[in-house]
Order: structure tokens, then C-alpha cells, then sequence
């Protein structure tokens, strides 16, 4: 790649701040085509910008298609092969702020840790011949952070719509999901383990590792992030 390539949030709040954010910097973007387009222009940056979702930035910044990206730390992560070491976080952003988790539903008493989980597991497995069903989008996430806590009881089931409703229509026993004020996972049912925090996710500015930067690339990179320093010190 020979310019620079940087992607942003395609739409919603997430686009809007990251807008601002760029602003800030000094380098406003100027979005190609009007509302509808998909791609823009970062004054005084050699730059090609796309717009794309979240999960496509994330998927660019880990193969090495894109240059730099804002992006979720939850999906960074969760798409990662190999986990952090996939990609570089330059700046934690500030917003787009929401903890991916585990829960489960309020009615188990008995269960409000990780390690409570896997004695569960292992009961349930007793009485009904199968291993709890944890349904998630994060599945990455969710086989590093059981597999840190001991936790082997259990089997994956991908979750394509609202997590949050799949243990009350039987579709999973525990979710793994993003909250930010746990008020739809408790309308549901559900409850967050004590030490069921997997990851404490925001929008960060992230640059990646397998991408190519060529001479204009590396030019255009030097300034975009000269001006980030320079807002931190200032800040």
C-alpha cells in the first residue's frame, strides 16, 4: 500500500465522536459522496479513509489491509488468532466504552463466580448428560478468558441475535455479551459473575501490525501521529 489507509465507524454515535476526535487533532474529515458514502478525506493528510463497520476496521488492522483504524477493543481482541500481539492500540479513546462479560441467570443462587460456574458445569453435566451451553458472538474471547479460569465445562453455541434473550428461550444455560449498565442483561433474568469481567472494551486508535508502509505511508503516519503526541502532551 502505498498511501496511507485509515478506517472509521461507517455510522451511528461511534463515526460522530471519532469525527470529533480527528478534529481535535486538526485534521477534520470530510466524508466523499455526502451521508451515503463510504469513503472521505482528512484535511492536511495524504490519506485514503473508508468507512466501513467496526468489525471490518477490526478484521483490516489484524490482516494488515489497513494501515490505522478506530475501532472496538472487544472486537481487536476477539478476532485476534493470537490475541494482543495481533495489533498495536496507540490511544484508548475515551468513549464507545462497554465490558464484555459473563452472566448468568439470577435464579442460580449458587453461582456467582467463575469457579462456581465450573462446578455447575459439572453438575448440570451429571444430571442432564451435557455440558452447559454458553452462547456468545466473542467466541475467541470467551475460550481464552474460561480456559484462564479453569473452565471446562461447557460448550460454545454462536449467538447471531440478542444474546441476552438466549437463556429464557432455551437456547443457552450463560451468555458472554457487551453491557454498559447490565440494565438489559438484569431485564432479562441475568447476572454478571464477580469475576466475570472479561474485558473493560472502548474505542481505541490502533494501528496494525502486518501492513506495509511504504514511503508516502510512513510520511503520512509520521504527521497523523506527530499530532496525536502532540494533543496528549497539551492535554
Amino acid at each position: 500500500m502505498s498511501r496511507l489507509t485509515i478506517a472509521i465507524p461507517s455510522k451511528g454515535r461511534l463515526k460522530e465522536q471519532t469525527e470529533d476526535w480527528l478534529a481535535s487533532l486538526g485534521h477534520p474529515l470530510r466524508q466523499i459522496g455526502g451521508e451515503r458514502g463510504y469513503t472521505a478525506e482528512i484535511d492536511g493528510l495524504d490519506a485514503e479513509v473508508r468507512l466501513l463497520s467496526a468489525r471490518e476496521i477490526a478484521q483490516g488492522l489484524i490482516e494488515g489491509s489497513l494501515h490505522y483504524g478506530v475501532t472496538g477493543e472487544d472486537l481487536l481482541h476477539d478476532l485476534a488468532p493470537d490475541g494482543a500481539q495481533d495489533f498495536a492500540v496507540l490511544k484508548r479513546l475515551g468513549f464507545g466504552g462497554a465490558d464484555v462479560v459473563v452472566a448468568v441467570p439470577q435464579a442460580w443462587f449458587d453461582v456467582d463466580s467463575m469457579a462456581d460456574l465450573e462446578a455447575a458445569g459439572a453438575a448440570f453435566r451429571k444430571a442432564h448428560g451435557r455440558r452447559l451451553r454458553v452462547a456468545t458472538k466473542y467466541l475467541r474471547l470467551t475460550r481464552r478468558f474460561f480456559a484462564q479460569k479453569s473452565v471446562g465445562e461447557y460448550r460454545l453455541v454462536e449467538s447471531a441475535g440478542a444474546t441476552e434473550a438466549a437463556p429464557s428461550t432455551g437456547t443457552a444455560d450463560v451468555i458472554v455479551d457487551i453491557t454498559t449498565t447490565g440494565a438489559t442483561l438484569k431485564a432479562n433474568g441475568l447476572k454478571i459473575l464477580r469475576d466475570g469481567v472479561i474485558l473493560q472494551s472502548e474505542a481505541a486508535f490502533t494501528q496494525s501490525v502486518r501492513a506495509n508502509f511504504g514511503e508516502a505511508a510512513r510520511q503520512a503516519a509520521d504527521q497523523l501521529t506527530g499530532a496525536l503526541s502532540q494533543a496528549d502532551h497539551i492535554s
